[in-house]
């Protein structure tokens, strides 16, 4: 072990097997191995890993001063030569500092809401770091966190709390977030500087800690094994949000959405307090081995008071059902003839790397196989929340709907050696007529599977003026020893017209008003976004069946134009359409300006949304609420008038909803 300085307060001591200051040069090296623009250290980089790494340490520009980072810049100069000579005492310095000036902080913020705190409405300010700099010193920083203090109040009164509870919440959420300074840990300080380097590389490198693996492998293959909850913190209490369908927790009928969790022991020994606990220190306590047993002391509110409980739970696998590929089959109407749509929801490109293990291109396909059954008569694949995942996943997915050939094109870090993933299934799935849903959200293997279908014409694109913009491929790399893992970006994306969906995404054939149709949302307006290329075409033949089995109609070019047109007509009745555009004028309008009167307006819509928060939605209500959604309406319309135009070439004028 390093007998180096601790953090100030450091409650986790360093352990053998975790992450150490001497392994952070090799860690470096690794990422500029496989990094498809970067291969060395320079000043450029040193000047990104600091400016990263103060973006990390206080990303709201409230801490520090002006002279603080300068301080800071001081003491990471020549950092690369401090890392491979193990010394990591800078970031020691720099963690110690924080500390001081959260400490600094929270006092201030206390005694400004002592007795004599006058609430003003009145107050407005720019909270937007991009937008800021840091503090000249520090009454230039008190007299900004008074404005923000006033805001923070304004939120608790905009949900009908009274001024001495909002008061006390606020002085809580300070004690809060010096405490949980106080607990930072080495391995969390060598793990923060190792992110700071990935993302000084470009936006989508990152570091996982052995946690954020730990999550990133749960996501991908939609399991885990623990008691089955949605947890989240909230005024330093571990809340249940749901229940996941099926988990030990709902099975068990002990726990309800709205517990608090105060304490957690195994199936031997002492229970620990979690009250104000960090919220993935909880949730590493509560997961464990199928079989093994978890207690639990849980605060209910029955009537005006509360329950207090221990229950016992043992441990189950957990499938994340919520997050996986699943469809609706909707009957709709055209002219007096039923139709039925197929309306796939695709949250992510999950893949389970274990031999067996579940992938969304699998569960694509059986979902499929039903729509087939059930003869539908189109397919809506909605892929507006989806912000990638797999890149084997979106190739099968794309071939899903075409016979085989070429889907993306790979760059690599040597030029000219670029690699085409294609499908090599030729059934056809599904050759019907088909619409996919895009926002500004849908992001990497979505642009992937969007974008080639419309390169092949085999599905018209609805939703936000284009994608996000993400045409750059990750590798997730393990660390030996357990030390985590690098995500480091490998090459770029090209679809097969030739373009990179980096910056320019996959614009829409027919645009609805969307929520996030702005410009701060997108890949050119990260960090270091790695510049956009181009390659020549290389869609291929195979793919297109035009008799026989399996074969499909491309979209023609003349059929965009009334697709267009009608949707437009529609889109200009639609009251849910209307708002959008209304809020995103709004947005655009106020800019960067945070007004505390606003926030006290919008009192409403913070009603709606606390009520919907204590509403124990089943599947079944969130399923209700998702076929609400305007974008999905609209683009299950635009399908129906694509049926029109393959079948007749023309749309009528009575085509309507069911």
């Amino acid at each position: 072990m390093e007998k180096r300085k601790k953090p100030i307060g450091a409650i986790a001591l360093q352990k053998k097997d975790g992450m150490e200051c001497r392994y952070i040069s090799m860690i470096e090296d690794g990422f500029l191995k496989y990094h498809v623009s970067y291969n060395k250290r320079d000043k450029e980089l040193e000047t990104r890993v600091i400016e990263q790494h103060l973006k990390k340490l206080d990303p709201s520009k409230i801490y520090f001063t002006q002279e603080d980072t300068e301080r800071l810049k001081e003491l990471m100069k020549n950092l690369f030569d401090k890392t491979k000579k193990n010394d990591c005492d800078f970031l020691v310095e720099a963690q110690n500092l924080l500390l001081k000036r959260v400490q600094e902080r929270a006092e201030f913020a206390k005694k400004f809401l002592g007795k004599d705190y006058k609430f003003d409405d009145k107050t407005e300010f720019v909270y937007d770091p991009d937008q800021k700099k840091f503090p000249k010193n520090q009454d230039e920083a008190n007299e900004f966190l008074k404005k923000y203090i006033h805001f923070q109040i304004s939120n608790y009164l905009a949900t009908d709390l009274k001024l001495k509870e909002a008061i006390d919440k606020v002085k809580k959420n300070y004690d809060l977030a010096v405490k949980r300074m106080k607990e930072t840990s080495l391995d969390d300080l060598y793990s923060g500087y190792l992110d700071s380097f990935a993302r000084s590389l470009d936006p989508h490198s990152s570091f996982f800690s052995r946690d954020v693996l730990d999550d990133f492998q749960i996501q991908m293959s939609l399991s885990l094994e623990g008691i089955g909850a949605t947890l989240s913190s909230e005024n330093g209490f571990t809340v249940v949000e749901q229940l996941v369908p099926g988990g030990a927790a709902a099975k068990s009928g002990l726990v309800e959405p709205q517990d608090k969790i105060i304490a957690v022991g195994q199936e031997k020994g002492e229970m620990e307090n979690v009250i104000d606990m960090d919220l993935k220190d909880v949730v590493k306590k509560i997961r464990g081995p199928k079989g093994t047993k978890v207690r639990l002391t849980i605060l209910r509110k029955e009537g005006e008071g509360k329950k207090r409980k221990d229950i016992t739970l043992v441990r189950d696998k957990v499938n994340l059902e919520d997050e996986a590929a699943q469809i609706h089959f909707l009957d709709k109407e055209i002219n007096g003839q039923k139709k039925k749509i197929g309306l796939i929801n695709l949250p992510s490109f999950y893949a389970d790397s274990k031999r067996g293990g579940r992938s969304a291109a699998d569960d694509m396909k059986k979902l499929l196989k039903q729509a087939r059954e059930n003869k539908v008569d189109g397919i809506v694949l909605d892929l507006s929340n989806n912000g990638g995942g797999s890149l084997d996943d979106a190739v099968n997915i794309a071939g899903l709907f075409f016979k085989t050939g070429n889907v993306v094109k790979q760059s690599s870090k040597t030029e000219g050696r670029e690699q085409v993933l294609e499908d090599t299934d030729k059934m056809v799935d599904w050759a019907g007529p088909m619409v996919v849903l895009t926002s500004r959200i849908s992001a990497s293997a979505s642009e992937i599977v969007s974008g080639a279908l419309q390169d092949y014409k085999r599905a018209v694109v609805v939703g936000g003026d284009h994608t996000f913009g993400k045409g750059s491929v990750q590798s997730v790399l393990p660390i030996p020893g357990q030390l985590g893992a690098i995500k480091v970006t490998v090459g770029m994306f090209f679809i097969p017209g030739g373009n990179s969906t980096q910056h320019r995404g996959v614009s829409a054939d027919v645009t609805l008003p969307g929520p996030y149709s702005t410009d701060e949302i997108g890949e050119k307006s990260l960090d270091y976004s790695l510049p956009p290329k181009k390659v020549e075409p290389f869609l291929s033949k195979e793919a297109y069946v035009t008799e026989g089995d399996g074969s499909w109609k491309e979209i023609k070019e003349d059929w965009f134009k009334a697709l267009k047109e009608k949707s437009s007509q529609r889109v200009d009745k639609s009251t849910d359409f209307k708002k959008v555009v209304e809020d995103l004028k709004k947005a655009k309008d106020k800019g960067k300006v945070i007004k505390v009167s606003d926030v006290l307006k919008d009192k409403e819509k913070n009603e709606k949304t606390k009520k919907d928060k204590k509403k124990r939605f089943s599947k079944d209500e969130r399923n209700k609420e998702y076929l609400k959604r305007a974008d999905i309406n609209e683009s299950i319309q635009v399908l129906l008038d694509l049926i029109q135009l393959e079948n007749s070439n023309t749309i009528t004028e009575n085509s309507k909803k069911d």
